[in-house]
């Protein structure tokens, strides 16, 4: 069932807010090297009401553990490209508005060993990948958190959509770890807390590599104290090391479809997620790669980076390589 946004927390623009917020993130996007090389973007010009809500958000995560911004204006935008590497210029508005959406949050943040560590992705459908389990695809994209495999996962994630499918039936699905517990055995949530599985490495940070996926370290999938649990968990590629740990994953996944919420995003919508509390999805959609197929923008955004990956980080805001951080982690 596709969700009205009656029953899900969100803020919609009021018309000044719309036009003050279109503006700064028009001027930010303009000085978007500087401004990301430099610190911090000036969050505090973000109109205060939109401001308050972001924060508010961060601070107190809904049970859902996401939220919808409605009405973020979209400059004029060229045909939904169709090869993979495809960067919006840098001085569209809604590079500047990510931007400031992602620093109110924490600090917008990209990953070296993914699209060479853009801070915003492009996220279309390419031609000859429909079939990838990734932001180039078009097939049924299972519940996960962003980059489960990952000793730094982000603390949230923003998609925001430019342009919806022509059929109209590519929804974005949550499931809250929060809503799924009530499903799941006191028994199944003890083996999900275990450290008794492992996540490969999503092909987008493989790209071009051969022979056998890499896998993170042993983790627990589920975390925290009741009620407050998060989660950390993909799909395609959370894998148990165990028999017991195979049949928790099932159940988990058979919970999180239970709870699910399914939204139909709108062109200036943008979904914020607390990435440890709500695993997102996406129904299958048919392209017709004729300039006007289904596009949104995603950012990450982490609160806290250890110093030491500060020391060895390739540039600002981008986290170093896995293998650099596997290296350089004084706890290995």
């Amino acid at each position: 069932m596709i969700s009205t946004g009656t029953d899900i927390l969100s803020y919609s623009l009021s018309g000044a807010e719309r036009r003050s917020f279109h503006a700064l993130g028009a001027d930010v996007a303009r000085r978007f090297d500087a401004v990301t090389g430099n610190g911090r973007a000036p969050v505090d010009a973000v109109p205060a009401g939109l401001r308050a809500f972001l924060r508010e958000f961060s601070l107190t995560p809904p049970r859902a553990g996401f939220a919808l911004i409605r009405g973020i204006e979209i400059d004029a935008l060229p045909p939904t490209p169709e090869a993979r590497g495809y960067q919006l210029p840098l001085e569209h508005n809604t590079t500047g508005n990510l931007l400031l959406v992602a620093d109110v949050l924490g600090s917008m943040t990209g990953y070296a060993d993914e699209k060479d560590g853009a801070l915003a992705h492009e996220v279309h459908p390419v031609r000859g990948e429909e079939a990838r389990i990734e932001n180039t695809g078009s097939v049924n994209f299972g519940f996960h958190t962003e980059n489960a495999h990952h000793p730094m996962r982000p603390d949230f994630l923003g998609l925001l959509c430019l342009r919806q499918d022509h059929d109209r039936v590519a929804v974005t699905r949550m499931s809250s770890i929060r809503d799924a517990v009530a499903d799941l055995s006191a028994h199944t949530i003890s083996v999900l807390r275990g450290a008794r599985f492992r996540a490969l490495y999503p092909t987008s940070f493989i790209r071009g590599e051969s022979g056998e996926r890499p896998s993170s370290r042993p983790h627990p999938v589920v975390f925290g104290e009741d009620p407050e649990y998060f989660m950390r968990f993909d799909l395609d590629n959370t894998y148990a090391l165990d028999d017991d740990g195979k049949i928790a994953l099932e159940e988990l996944t058979t919970a999180l479809d239970r709870n699910r919420r399914e939204i139909l995003l709108e062109p200036g919508d943008l979904a914020v997620i607390n990435n440890n509390i709500a695993a997102h999805g996406r129904s299958a959609f048919t392209p017709r790669y004729d300039g006007d197929d289904r596009w949104l923008r995603r950012f990450y955004s982490l609160q806290s980076t250890p110093e030491w990956v500060r020391d060895i980080m390739p540039m600002p805001r981008v986290l170093p390589s896995l293998a650099e951080i596997d290296a350089a982690d004084p706890d290995a």
